[in-house]
């Protein structure tokens, strides 16, 4: 089937029924949200509304997510003229369908938590609507959605990026593809630490400096934000590797804004300047084996003695922590369990690097620090370490604030933590593209009963599919990079983590069931980025915290 066969402009009427129907189930989600924050009324003194009713956020806080994706989607397709529209639109009018199906079906499973009755749910998409919804996402027009697919090699349309970010993310596909992807299967199947010349190579591009204003000698403008050229940066190295190159840049980027927000006029001088230059490489040490990721639960005590501090306690899933020369560190300094996240400091800690699975160190003001290397399925080449601290010793200077920094830890490591999270989205999506291509490719090679996997029509309903999550989650990322590039999209930069981290699982599962026997043997790189994109959904805020106290509570608000 030719490209031209395999898609024809929708009509004006199916583009128009789109939009309404979007409109609509914007609706009924507020009117869902309404309903829930009503029964607020009803709760006992001290009781959560958001506790009494974790099943009901959990979903809506998706159901915000995809329906945000599919916007995302409908507005880029709209904006489109020329040879691709018709391409655009399509994939556009399949995700929007598609998301639409889902969410009637799940509202509609337990309408009355909602405050719906099924028929009031139903009733916006009656008729033209329905009709075509029906015609975006039936089985044929999926199918030549595939075609057309096939036919472009897996391009999924333009982006509108600005000239200076397109570079941006040029310069780093080049360094992916020529320095990166030729070691990610040996740094994931020998568990080797991220070779020197990866790291060298992004410390002479920038990389740790895509956080830091200019004035400290970064790449950030000093009188505006780039999440798009963080965005685009993270997906390009992500592709290669998540483990070896797509979250190096995390740890720099929530130090500098951690710093940035709190840090004393000294501290910024002497570290950001360093930090924007790779010397030293850094880690996040905020995870406990008793807290995951209820931050304020922290417990690693800090006391004061003559002249600074001393860390006792432990920390867990401290990534980067061997290689790493400073770790930002959150621990109480207020030993009053009341004080909650209030009772929260950071701490600059220094150490030598190492790429040993397992280290002690030595303060020079005394007691010890020492790590150990947790095995992982997957995301190899940083490695997470357990941490533990007895009586090590921190100088007053490497508070974070100083004394105006106490107590005020919590804060500023979540203000770090919005920019690891959009980043999150972007890795997610540099490790879908990675896994879609892998999947065209062989698909097209491989033939079974006398064909190629391709030529078969489930095939390019699943390589469809594949293209529409992959697609929907990059949409979105840039759209809430807009947004925080803006001053806003605070809780978006959590709603798209959710969405973009759940995609890649479902995107990564496909490309590997797609490989059939292959997929599942570790001489392939699918099979890498299945276990990698486990782990998306886990660290930076794990997805049921996210939903719950992050995006339902702000849904809620």
């Amino acid at each position: 089937m030719s490209t031209a066969e395999a898609l024809t402009p929708i009509p004006l009427g199916d583009l128009k029924c789109y939009e309404d129907a979007l409109a609509a189930m914007e609706e009924r989600l507020a009117r869902a949200l309404a309903h829930l924050k009503g029964k607020s009324a009803g709760l006992a003194p001290g009781q959560d509304l958001i506790d009494q009713h974790q099943l009901a956020v959990y979903d809506l806080a998706f159901f915000r997510a995809e329906l945000s994706a599919a916007r995302a989607v409908q507005n880029w397709a709209a904006s489109q003229s020329g040879a691709s529209a018709p391409f655009c639109q399509s994939l556009a009018g399949a995700v929007v369908a598609d998301t639409l199906t889902q969410l009637r079906l799940r509202l509609g499973a337990r309408a009355l938590d909602y405050g719906f009755t099924r028929e009031a749910l139903d009733a916006p998409f009656s008729g033209l609507i329905d009709d075509a919804l029906q015609r975006a996402s039936d089985s044929e027009a999926l199918e030549r959605l595939g075609d057309a697919l096939l036919a472009r090699q897996g391009d999924l349309g333009p982006l509108e990026l600005p000239e200076a970010t397109r570079m941006m993310r040029d310069t780093f596909e080049r360094f992916a593809t020529d320095v990166v992807a030729p070691q990610a299967e040996a740094i994931h199947r020998q568990d080797l630490t991220i070779p020197e010349d990866i790291i060298e190579g992004l410390k002479a591009l920038g990389c740790f400096g895509l956080s830091v204003p200019e004035r400290f000698g970064g790449l950030l403008p000093d009188d505006r934000e780039d999440t798009l050229g963080m965005i685009v940066a993270t997906e390009a190295l992500s592709k290669a590797s998540l483990g070896a190159a797509g979250s190096l840049i995390t740890r720099p980027e929530i130090l500098a804004r951690a710093l940035l927000a709190g840090g004393t006029d000294a501290q910024k001088a002497h570290w950001l300047p360093r930090i924007a230059a790779g010397e030293p490489l850094v880690a996040i040490s905020v995870t406990e084996p008793g807290t995951g990721s209820d931050v304020a639960s922290v417990a690693l005590r800090a006391s004061r003695c003559e002249g600074g501090w001393r860390l006792n306690g432990a920390k867990t899933w401290c990534t980067f922590a061997g290689k790493a020369e400073l770790i930002l560190v959150l621990a109480r300094t207020d030993p009053d369990p009341q004080a909650g996240h209030r009772g929260l400091s950071l701490f600059l800690v220094e150490k030598p690097s190492t790429t040993a699975h397992e280290f002690a160190h030595q303060s020079p003001g005394g007691g010890e620090m020492s790590g150990r290397a947790i095995p992982t399925l997957g995301y190899r080449g940083m490695h997470s370490f357990e941490m533990f601290y007895d009586d090590f010793f921190v100088p007053d200077s490497h508070v974070l604030g100083g004394e105006e920094g106490l107590g005020k830890g919590f804060y500023y490591q979540m203000r770090g933590f919005s920019g690891g999270r959009i980043q999150t989205a972007a890795r997610a999506t540099g490790l879908m593209q990675a896994a879609f291509e892998a999947a065209l490719r062989y698909s097209q090679d491989r033939k079974v009963f006398g064909q190629s996997v391709a030529d078969y029509g489930l095939s390019k309903v699943k390589l469809a599919r594949m293209a529409m999550a992959l697609q929907s989650a990059r949409l979105l990322t840039l759209d809430v990079g807009k947004l925080l590039d803006a001053g806003e999209g605070q809780m978006e930069a959590s709603l798209v983590k959710l969405y973009a981290c759940r995609a890649a699982e479902t995107v990564c599962r496909e490309a590997l069931q797609l490989h059939g026997g292959m997929g599942y043997a570790e001489e392939t790189a699918v099979s890498r980025y299945f276990v990698d994109a486990r782990v998306l959904s886990i660290f930076e805020g794990a997805e049921e915290t996210l939903a719950l106290k992050v995006v339902g509570r702000a849904l809620l608000a």
